[in-house]
């Protein structure tokens, strides 16, 4: 058995220990508490780029007052005809002041039948939504409403 100079079984299973416990410790990324606009613009233009994202042909169902943010159901619709030369690509979520600005993105193609997606969020706070659609014809449209919540989601308090 041959030994480098200088080690001991003890220094190897030390270094083997150390090496074990820094892969295990997570990489953590702080970020702030509540999402700011700067956060929210960011996000869409992840999605839509520079392109311009007009008003219009989404629908954007969801309670404008909630007694509970842990469970806020939305529903989005897209007025748009489902065929393979018009159709709705991609139905994007977003919302103002959570701590991930992007709530949902959802992929659609032309067997769909209708552009429509319903789900639930959390909110962490009284807010606006906007949902954004991409079309086949590469152009956007978005709807948004402002949310009142009673009781937010999201949020820690400290007692």
């Amino acid at each position: 058995m041959h030994r480098l100079p200088h080690s001991t079984r003890r220094q190897f299973l030390g270094l083997a220990g150390g090496a074990a416990v820094a892969g295990a410790v997570p990489v953590v990324t702080l970020r702030p508490a509540e999402a700011t606009p700067a956060m929210l613009a960011s996000a869409i233009r992840q999605v839509a780029g520079d392109a311009v994202v007009r008003t219009g042909k989404v629908k954007l169902d969801v309670p404008p007052l909630v007694e509970n943010g842990n469970t806020v159901p939305l529903t989005v619709s897209v007025d748009n005809p489902m065929t393979s030369e018009n159709h709705v690509k991609s139905i994007h979520v977003f919302n103002e002041k959570n701590p991930q600005p992007n709530v949902g993105n959802f992929y659609l193609g032309p067997n769909a039948g209708r552009a429509q997606v319903s789900t639930r969020i959390r909110l962490a706070d009284s807010q606006k939504i906007t949902a954004i659609a991409k079309l086949s014809d590469g152009s956007f449209w978005s709807a948004s409403v402002d949310i009142i919540v009673t009781l937010a989601a999201c949020t820690e308090e400290v007692i």
